[in-house]
């Protein structure tokens, strides 16, 4: 019983979609409209048209699985395990003191490739 009403749910899976479209198009639309009114009830009435939509496409089969991938997403955030100010401080410190020996590297390249080139031109 349960597989047929979940495929019955797949079936009109198209038709939330096409809602979902016909949503957002009305939204466009009404937002452009409506462009004398306030810019405050314009925002409200996307806002609100942009819920419903949403709520409507989480009903679908892709829906609920990008629902999921969010929830799964926050799970891992909440796992990193975020560096301390001073492991930063000393991270930008070494990236500095390397970004400053590689540039002193390719100035005196350049200028020995300077003095060669020249040398050899004259």
């Amino acid at each position: 019983m349960a597989e047929k009403l979940e495929s019955d749910n797949t079936k009109l899976d198209w038709l939330k979609w096409v809602v979902v479209a016909a949503i957002v198009i009305a939204g466009v639309y009404a937002n452009s409209y409506f462009a004398a009114e306030s810019l405050l009830l314009r925002t409200i009435g996307l806002l609100i048209a942009a819920g419903v939509a949403g709520w409507i496409a989480a009903q679908t089969v892709k829906g609920r699985a990008f629902v999921n991938l969010c929830l799964d997403a926050r799970v891992e955030i909440r796992k990193v395990v975020w560096p301390t100010r001073e492991e930063t401080t000393q991270t930008t410190i070494v990236v500095l003191i390397v970004i400053f020996i590689v540039a002193l590297i390719l100035w005196l390249l350049d200028w020995a490739l300077n003095g060669v080139i020249s040398s050899v031109i004259t």
